[in-house]
């Protein structure tokens, strides 16, 4: 389940080559995404639902209850549709389920719902602490992708027993949720402002869901699956890990090297 936004992004429209037809790169993207100088890691991006702790339970439960609340039925085939999706795309389809309240209400009421529930019990995905603490230890920054909101993404950092993460993207703050690349962009951009020489290809992503893997794949980062509740089709332009548990750093970090080795780095400088 993930969250709306608020901010709106003017799209770059620039002019097309008067020969080609072509538009060029904008300079800003064509540094986020220019090809590292080395297959470094330096950043990792978490999604949070899923991915981080295993949210979606108290997401349906709230979804089931509110459903029946109004009189309509929900079932576990329509509740997984939701999965990785923006609260407002979510929020019409309850309505289209019977649900007599504007989208906002529907937001505040899930989101108020699962948020009790993780003040009570932060339900940890296998192994994502002990990888977020060891990148935290090798010095890889971290931050936090996700479409849920603001207050709910809060509570399950704050109680983390480190500040594992820089910063959070959340739903409540881009224009175009997930899969629209736009939350992983800003993340980019965000890191940037502290390393320059960052680029696309320095990030790692971890997501479970397909709206959040076409995301990630979208902007560029290296994209890992780790499919939860449901289950990621295969793609050339994404890896697929089972579970985080047992991963380490350099685990994350030949996932950067086999994308790009060395070798085809200089190639493409001559």
């Amino acid at each position: 389940m993930h969250g709306i936004s608020r901010r709106c992004v003017s799209p770059l429209r620039p002019k097309r080559n008067a020969r080609t037809g072509a538009r060029p790169v904008p300079r800003r993207l064509e540094a986020m995404h220019s090809l590292p100088s080395q297959p470094l890691l330096k950043a990792v991006l978490w999604d949070m639902d899923g991915t981080l702790v295993d949210t979606e339970p108290y997401w349906i439960a709230a979804e089931r209850a509110l459903v029946e609340s109004h009189g309509g039925t929900w079932s576990h085939q329509q509740a997984m549709q939701l999965v990785g999706q923006s609260l407002l795309h979510s929020a019409a389809i309850l309505q289209d389920a019977g649900v007599k309240l504007e989208a906002r209400q529907i937001v505040d009421t899930l989101s108020a719902q699962v948020i009790a529930q993780v003040r009570r019990n932060v339900p940890w995905r296998p192994g994502a602490r002990e990888l977020l603490d060891e990148l935290h230890q090798a010095g890889v920054r971290c931050a936090l992708v996700t479409m849920s909101e603001g207050p709910l993404a809060g509570v399950v950092v704050e109680s983390l027993p480190k500040p594992y993460f820089e910063f959070m993207v959340t739903g409540d703050t881009v224009t175009n949720g997930k899969p629209h690349p736009e939350a992983y962009l800003t993340a980019v951009e965000r890191l940037r402002l502290d390393d320059p020489a960052l680029t696309i290809h320095h990030c790692v992503a971890l997501e479970d869901s397909v709206p959040g893997a076409t995301a990630a794949i979208a902007s560029g980062v290296v994209t890992v699956g780790i499919p939860h509740q449901v289950p990621l089709p295969e793609d050339p332009r994404m890896v697929m890990w089972d579970t985080l548990t047992g991963r380490t750093v350099d685990d994350v970090r030949q996932l950067v090297v086999d994308r790009f080795p060395a070798g085809n780095v200089l190639e493409r400088a001559n």
